[in-house]
């Protein structure tokens, strides 16, 4: 890198601000991420988001975040709040699924059952009479 562009990036990252493709502290963002305020018509996407929600995670202030991208700073803080919950869920979560579990119970069940009705139907189609019922 030449001497003007560390100069650059050294400035830019002294000032906060960034350009298209770069946090403030000139680490690259996400490959097809890009940061700024968003253009008339786009949406902000998931990637997007999540761009923003780390650049918060990492330490960048609420209020420089919501001036630079344009978005309200209770709206930063919701997606903030959504992605740790996110995380919490995550680690969390048991290594087995719930609805496999079940559904294993369900098969071992239907097994048994089936089991036990073709030995009553092996019983009933021997020759002679059948054992007495109790009364």
């Amino acid at each position: 890198m030449s001497d003007t562009r560390k100069h650059e990036a050294a400035a830019r990252i002294g000032s906060g601000s960034t350009s298209q493709g770069e946090t403030p502290r000139g680490e690259p963002a996400a490959p097809g991420t890009p940061t700024g305020p968003l253009a008339s018509g786009q949406r902000w996407t998931a990637a997007r988001k999540r761009e923003v929600v780390l650049r918060l995670l990492r330490g960048e202030s609420l209020e420089t975040l919501s001036r630079e991208l344009g978005v309200e700073p209770y709206r930063l803080a919701a997606w903030r709040e959504k992605a740790l919950l996110g995380i919490d869920t995550a680690l969390k979560s048991r290594s087995g699924d719930f609805l496999q579990g079940t559904l294993d119970t369900a098969m071992q069940r239907i097994g048994e059952l089936t089991m036990a009705n073709e030995l009553l139907w092996e019983r009933v189609r021997k020759p002679g009479p059948l054992p007495k019922r109790r009364s």
